[in-house]
This record gives C-alpha cells, sequence and structure tokens, in this order.
C-alpha cells in the first residue's frame, strides 16, 4: 500500500485493514442517508437543507428546502419510499419557523430529477433549538415511522395528545394506521426525551436515545409502550418500560442506528465520538465494544450490502472541524 495512503487513513483514524473510503467530504453536518436499491443513496445536510443523490462516485444536488437551521433543527430525516420503482416518492423532515414557535413536518416528495410536488404530510410537530428528534425510517410492514423530541419541554413526551417525544407511526400518504395503538393517533410509543435512530431486525425495532447529561438508552420498541420520561431515566419503575441499555457513567449522545445481517447493533455517538457494536442475544445485549473511533462525533451509521455508511458531524457547532470535514466513509464489515 502506498506510503500517502497509509497516512491518510491514520489521519482519519482507521486502520489500513478496515478498507475505509470517504466517498465525500466538505459537507454542512450530513444528518441522515438513505439508500436505493441500486446502491446509490440520497442524503441530507442539516446546515444548508441541502439533499442530494450519491451515485457511480458523483454527488447531484435534488432540493435545496427552505429549512431553518436552528441549534440541532434543520434538515434532518429522510426515506425513501419501499415502492419508489412506482411511485417515486421521498420523504423528509424539516425545522421550520411557525406563527408562534419552532415547528418540525414531515412531507412528502415526488422524485423526478429534483424533489418537486410538496405535499405535507405530517406538520406541527413541536420544535426547539433542541431535541428535535428528526429520524425517519421505513419498517418492514412499510409504514413510515418518525422520532420526534420533546422540544425541551419534559412533559410534552408524556402527553399522548401531543406529537412531541414520540416515535410515530403512519401510512406512506400519512394516514394512521388502523393498528396503531390509539385509534386515530400517530403515536406508536412516548415516554421519550430525543431519539434519533430507529433500526430493526428480524421484526426487533431498537431506538437510540439521547439522556441528559448521562443516562444515554437504548431502547427495545413495542407498541403503546411508555418509557418513562421525565418521570424516570434508566431503571425500572412499575408501568414504564426500561432500556436494554442505559449509559450512567459516560455520555454516547445516540444518533443514528443499524442492525448488519447478523442481527449485531451499530450505533453512532457524537459526544462519545464512536461506532458502538453491540451484540444482541434474546433481545438482551451480551458485548459491546467500540467498533471505530478517533474521527471525532458521529451522526448517521446505515449498513448496506456488507458496508457501513457513516457520517461526520465536527461542524454541528459542537466538535472540531478536520481537514475535509464533514464527510461521508464507506468501511467494509
Amino acid at each position: 500500500m502506498k506510503y500517502w495512503l497509509v497516512l491518510l487513513l491514520i489521519l482519519i483514524g482507521c486502520t489500513p485493514t478496515q478498507k475505509t473510503e470517504i466517498l465525500v467530504e466538505n459537507l454542512e453536518v450530513p444528518w441522515a442517508i438513505a439508500f436505493f436499491k441500486d446502491g446509490s443513496f440520497l442524503f441530507t445536510e442539516r446546515n444548508t437543507g441541502t439533499v442530494s443523490h450519491y451515485e457511480n462516485g458523483k454527488v447531484k444536488e435534488i432540493a435545496n428546502l427552505h429549512s431553518s437551521w436552528i441549534g440541532e433543527g434543520g434538515l434532518l430525516g429522510i426515506a425513501i419510499d419501499p415502492d419508489f420503482e412506482t411511485n417515486r416518492l421521498v420523504y423528509v423532515y424539516y425545522t421550520y419557523e411557525g406563527a408562534e414557535r419552532t415547528l418540525n413536518r414531515v412531507s412528502r416528495f415526488v422524485y423526478d430529477d429534483n424533489l418537486q410536488n410538496e405535499n405535507i404530510i405530517v406538520d406541527a410537530i413541536p420544535g426547539a433549538r433542541f431535541h428535535d428528534g428528526g429520524r425517519l425510517e421505513f419498517g418492514p410492514d412499510k409504514k413510515l415511522y418518525i422520532t420526534t423530541g420533546d422540544a425541551t419541554e419534559p412533559s410534552l413526551a408524556q402527553d399522548i395528545t401531543s406529537t412531541a417525544g414520540k416515535i410515530l407511526r403512519i401510512t406512506a400518504d400519512g394516514t394512521i394506521p388502523a393498528d396503531n395503538p390509539s385509534p386515530n393517533s400517530p403515536v406508536y410509543s412516548y415516554g421519550h426525551r430525543n431519539p434519533q435512530g430507529l433500526a430493526w431486525y428480524k421484526g426487533k425495532l431498537v431506538a437510540p436515545e439521547h439522556g441528559p447529561q448521562q443516562n444515554d438508552e437504548i431502547n427495545s420498541i413495542t407498541p403503546g409502550t411508555n418509557y418513562g420520561w421525565p418521570i424516570v431515566q434508566c431503571n425500572a419503575h412499575t408501568g414504564y418500560t426500561p432500556p436494554i441499555r442505559c449509559f450512567t457513567d459516560w455520555t454516547l449522545a445516540p444518533a443514528g442506528a443499524t442492525f448488519d445481517e447478523d442481527g449485531n447493533l451499530y450505533v453512532a455517538g457524537l459526544r462519545g465520538a464512536q461506532i458502538r457494536k453491540f451484540v444482541f442475544k434474546d433481545n438482551s445485549i451480551v458485548s459491546e465494544d467500540v467498533f471505530l473511533e478517533e474521527l471525532g462525533r458521529l451522526r448517521e451509521v446505515k449498513y448496506h450490502d456488507g458496508y457501513l455508511y457513516i457520517t461526520t458531524s465536527n461542524r454541528d457547532g459542537r466538535g472540531v472541524p478536520r481537514f475535509g470535514d464533514d464527510k461521508i466513509i464507506r468501511i467494509k464489515i
């Protein structure tokens, strides 16, 4: 291996055996990645409101949305409709300024060379400078799942009439699924502080969640369940579901999450500055270790076709930008 390539890999904190590639660099807080079946992907940049398509080594900007970059808010999650080949639909989650307060919404677009024909399907999700949630993912059931933060009003997480501090579940056209826990409600689970990751393995849904300073959680999500925020944190109490992992002694600040084909969970850590790998058995974590570190703050991690795709978040106002930041990186596992 040539000296300059070895040096580059050392500088970004990876060993040559990890077969790391920098796919895109000089970005402004890449927040989420969504894959097409052909292996190309869309990604969002929080601060600029830009949606881009990465294909065959090239980046094409396909939208610049009128989102509001406010602290942790801005252009956040993105998801591609499972039936994209027939309907060309793409979904995004973004922050905007309402008449009286900061809000978030989920919109659906048609992708025809660029994103067009916006159709708002969930609106007026409470927003704030912090705790905006923002993850969008289609589940194995082809329903759209949405994470929302408590918008710095912790009591909203326990208010089942509010969409804040929740995991929401809707159909692709924005209607309420008939089998949701409560009739005519998008609320799938509640009592969340600020979840920013969703991942499935064999029907099991897992969602990492930011705690206050410490007490970050990884929750196994079941419909209609109350995860306790702000009443309880981490520990089991009657009427609330405890996490399957709680970080009581240090701060991971978990964001994106993904399972590989073997059921291992990978979670991106912002303050923890790492990708952490968790091994499961019978819905319990039996071991964990650091899979990747020394790249600074890490926000998104997605498994696709034998690779992990990872975004750095060193330009988000809380990190120390490095040469080429922010980046999208691919690692063979």
